[in-house]
């Protein structure tokens, strides 16, 4: 079971995607906040939440503040910003600080709760646009004249690279390259450890940087 804290300033989003989102068997809604300060203080107090669905814009503490305040002290939870296009500065300062990707508000319901499960799978949600924005803003991460077989990276693992760089979920590199999604998580481990990284988004920008 998904659990899932909703955080919105809008009374009828929050709703809306309370009501829509536990239409799913795996997704139970423990919560509703009004800015980022409740969901701070909820995550504090109760310690039940997988998945914190959080607005970019509110008042008190926006997305960007409660991504930093909650990852500093609860890293566990996974952070998936519900914005829009326009909101692509916020959407970055987010990711830098933790977020595990972000959606549109404009998208289906369907198509939310995939996004959920695809990030409590461990999968990351960034446009490749938002990806290269990141490569450019943060500090350089890799010395550019270190080859990948320098780091031990294989042909495989390069592919499963590039493939992430684009925004692509476990699923989908594993329907591209022909092989177990569980084998592409295997391969990820490997990547993660050879480069000494943290997450997907940490492999995105690495390649994105050395292009």
């Amino acid at each position: 079971m998904i659990r899932l804290l909703i955080t919105d300033d809008d009374p009828f989003i929050r709703e809306s995607l309370k009501l829509l989102l536990e239409l799913d068997p795996e997704i139970t809604v423990v919560g509703s906040c009004a800015n980022g300060e409740e969901a701070y203080n909820f995550v504090q107090s109760n310690g039940n939440v997988d998945i914190l669905l959080l607005d970019i814009r509110m008042p008190i503490w926006d997305g960007v503040e409660t991504t930093k305040r909650i990852k500093k002290m609860f890293p566990e939870v996974t952070i998936l910003i519900l914005t829009t296009f326009e909101d692509e500065n916020y959407i970055v300062e987010a990711i830098k600080n933790g977020a595990n990707g972000y959606i549109l508000k404009n998208i289906p319901h369907y198509r939310i709760i995939e996004n959920i499960k695809a990030v409590h799978r461990g999968d990351i949600l960034i446009h490749p646009n938002i990806a290269k924005k990141l490569a450019d803003l943060l500090p350089s991460m890799v010395e550019p004249d270190i080859s990948w077989d320098e780091y031990g990276i294989t042909e495989i693992e390069l592919n499963i690279i590039k493939e992430i760089a684009q925004g692509l979920s476990n699923k989908e590199i594993a329907q591209k390259l022909f092989m177990r999604e569980g084998t592409i998580k295997n391969y990820i481990s490997f990547i993660l450890s050879k480069l000494n990284l943290r997450d997907r988004t940490q492999i995105a920008i690495h390649y994105l940087k050395k292009q």
